[in-house]
């Protein structure tokens, strides 16, 4: 019974805000996130990894550890992608995004963090910012069918993750001014792009059901798959292994949709809106077993 206590207690409050940015989103329809994207972008997201990364207690190797399962788990995601998406006859390029890149951000660091505290606050960050940093180089190439450098140095994520690892290689204390400054962004962000989710709920639109539905299950249901074929093959335990399946279990980012819309054409990002929408709706059923199987057996 402590466990489904706990597990109220885990995914309530994230659920509770997203309802919150539902409803806001729904009273207007015409308010206006941009401000939530500008300042989660360029200031929370970068502080959020930053404070995340070096206060929390993990380690330069874990850091890297779980920086490569990200990568895997991307890699495991482009396979299956590519597969139906030439089955289902879709543009395999621009419309890969929503289902390798998981909504680690904004859904995956609070449900960690309730899950597992700070401890799993690290780990989870160490995955979204690989996913973080790929939205703004991957998924834009993806998106426009091209790439350039210049993307990786405009991105701000981009300085907060060698700054983080620079602070773990040498081992330097976060001075009690930034740490401080940080925390509050952190928690501020994740506020913040909870709502904006619940906002985007709103008003992303479902144009073809049936293939919607196919790409949503794919994504809310091949994510638990790699997540726990992970932990098997490296033999994974305890709350970072827990952190590493919820991490894995995430719908599709709705940062590819922003970004799909600045770059693909309308009939992609009609598609990519879809797969958004669906994944997101089924992971409200999906989130609950996992994080249910999470607490039970990697704590």
């Amino acid at each position: 019974m402590e466990l489904y206590f706990k597990l109220i207690e885990v995914l309530s409050p994230v659920f509770f805000i997203i309802g919150v940015g539902y409803y806001l989103g729904k009273k207007d329809p015409k308010i206006n996130t941009k401000f939530i994207t500008d300042f989660a972008g360029n200031i929370g997201t970068p502080a959020m990894i930053f404070y995340t990364i070096t206060t929390t207690g993990i380690t330069l190797d874990i850091f890297i550890e779980y920086f490569v399962y990200a990568i895997i788990i991307i890699a495991g995601f482009s396979i299956i992608g590519l597969v139906f998406l030439q089955i289902l006859k879709k543009d395999i390029i621009s419309v890969l995004p929503p289902l390798i890149l998981p909504n680690t951000g904004n859904m995956g660091i609070p449900i960690c963090l309730f899950a597992y505290g700070t401890a799993g606050l690290g780990v989870a960050s160490a995955i979204a910012s690989v996913i973080i940093l790929f939205h703004f180089t991957i998924g834009v190439f993806l998106a426009k069918k091209s790439f350039s450098l210049d993307l990786v140095f405009k991105n701000a994520p981009t300085y907060a993750i060698i700054l983080s690892i620079l602070f773990l290689y040498f081992n330097w204390e976060v001075p009690k001014f930034l740490e401080n400054t940080t925390f509050l962004l952190t928690y501020a962000t994740i506020f913040l792009v909870l709502m904006s989710l619940g906002v985007a709920l709103t008003r992303l639109k479902v144009k073809s059901w049936n293939h919607a539905i196919i790409l949503g299950l794919i994504r809310v249901v091949a994510g638990p798959i790699i997540g726990f074929l992970l932990i098997n093959f490296f033999n994974l335990s305890g709350y970072a292994a827990g952190v590493l399946l919820i991490q894995s279990s995430m719908p599709s980012a709705v940062l590819t949709y922003l970004v799909g819309s600045m770059y693909s054409s309308k009939k992609v990002v009609d598609t990519v809106s879809s797969i958004i929408v669906t994944s997101t709706l089924m992971s409200f059923f999906t989130i609950p077993i996992i994080v249910f199987i999470a607490l039970k057996h990697f704590i």
